[in-house]
């Protein structure tokens, strides 16, 4: 999975997040006759001389009708070099929500910023957001350089001002580039009128980063979806158990220990469909065969015995919510972790987050878009690890009973105490 990357955009109302991605697309011949033919006729019934790549991506009616983007577009593409998945995120505050999950998966975050007014409000949000989530890389593009006549110095202030801001954030590795979304400067091919800048395009930066490493800075996580059992004449005993590897490399021989119960054996093999493995990484979907005839169930989680976590029934996360819903201190909710789900009671809730300033605030409930700490109770005891060591098994949702519907997305804040 070294060869892909997934990538978030943010930036404010206007500053051509989508307009961007329309035109990498396109200049990097990822785009359909048909689905270029269908944007020149909805720019023609604009009135507009030329075709608007934004449209590409805006796919919402919604969207096209405003001009703005209310959902997270995900957009998929290759070149000989890498695959991306694009996520197109919405800019303005009150789909906060929406950003979190298009950045929450992400390796690199690309954050726009119109030349014309520099950082403004929600250029630190969605600095802020980034951090927050852990995204490995950010990218600066520095839009609409047409309008400040390609100017360096416009430029170089502007870098400046998010240098500080990335540093305020902790956020240590960004790179700065100059572009023109509009006209295809310095997006696909080096651009004439940004002379003066020696660095890389957009399109070559993106395929030349590296890959943040997925596996997280913890051992072996493998959350048990299901076991399989097929007692059939051909495989009498076969006995393993699948899901998808959430963090670390799990190797034939390795000890693990199944949690929450805390039963240890060793692997015996790991298995896909298209034959056995000697080992499988992060993100890899495969059946996992033990020595031992432990009792594992579905929710479970075989973990690298030597850094295995502890399971809890008390732990503190910083939640988004996502749904028009009050999380307050008293409420009940499930929780799920992985592939566990627990009953859940929100203990207190301690803040609530400016992310654009990083200041807590008092609060004592949570709303749509709102981001808090929260501490909960479990009726039962989950296997987690602090998201800052792996986004895998330190993300949670909290889901309304009632409904099914999820009502908040977490992550562990802290190393949770026994």
């Amino acid at each position: 999975m070294s060869d892909l990357l997934r990538v978030a955009t943010a930036g404010s109302v206007d500053d051509g997040k989508s307009t961007l991605i329309g035109r990498l697309l396109h200049d990097s011949k990822n785009v359909f006759a048909d689905q270029f033919d269908a944007v020149e006729a909805a720019s023609r019934r604009r009135g507009l001389d030329a075709a608007d790549l934004a449209l590409l991506t805006d796919g919402l009616r919604a969207e096209r009708e405003q001009g703005i983007t209310i959902d997270v577009a995900y957009r998929y593409f290759a070149t000989p070099r890498r695959t991306f998945v694009l996520a197109d995120t919405p800019g303005h505050v009150q789909y906060t929500r929406n950003m979190v999950t298009g950045a929450s998966t992400a390796d690199v975050a690309v954050v726009l910023v119109d030349a014309r007014h520099g950082l403004v409000e929600q250029s630190h949000r969605h600095a802020a957001v980034a951090a927050l989530l852990g995204v490995g890389h950010v990218v600066l593009a520095v839009n609409k350089m047409d309008l400040v006549d390609f100017s360096e110095e416009v430029y170089d202030r502007i870098v400046a001002d998010f240098d500080v801001l990335a540093d305020e954030l902790g956020i240590r590795s960004v790179t700065a580039i100059p572009v023109s979304a509009l006209h295809g400067d310095n997006i696909v091919e080096p651009s004439e009128n940004l002379s003066w800048y020696a660095g890389q395009t957009l399109l070559e930066h993106l395929e030349t980063v590296p890959v943040p490493p997925r596996g997280g800075q913890v051992g072996a996580r493998f959350p048990v979806q299901l076991v399989i059992r097929p007692r059939s004449a051909e495989h009498p005993d076969y006995r393993a158990y699948a899901g998808r590897v959430a963090a670390g490399v799990l190797r034939v021989g390795d000890e693990v220990v199944v949690l929450p119960s805390g039963r240890k054996s060793r692997i015996a093999g790991i298995d896909t469909h298209d034959g056995s493995l000697d080992e499988a990484a992060t993100g890899r979907s495969v059946a996992v065969r033990l020595e031992d005839d432990v009792d594992v169930a579905r929710g479970d989680l075989l973990a690298a015995a030597p850094d295995a976590p502890e399971p809890v029934r008390q732990l503190t996360g910083r939640v988004c919510v996502l749904a028009e819903r009050q999380v307050r201190a008293g409420d009940r909710f499930r929780l799920r972790a992985g592939t566990r789900e627990v009953r859940a009671i929100v203990g207190s809730v301690a803040d609530r987050l400016d992310v654009t300033t990083l200041k807590r605030e008092d609060a004592d409930a949570l709303e749509l878009n709102d981001i808090g700490d929260v501490t909960l109770r479990l009726a039962e005891p989950v296997a987690v690890d602090p998201y800052a060591l792996s986004r895998g098994t330190g993300s949670f949702l909290l889901i309304d009973e009632a409904t099914g519907a999820t009502v908040a997305a977490g992550m562990v804040e802290q190393p949770p105490a026994v």
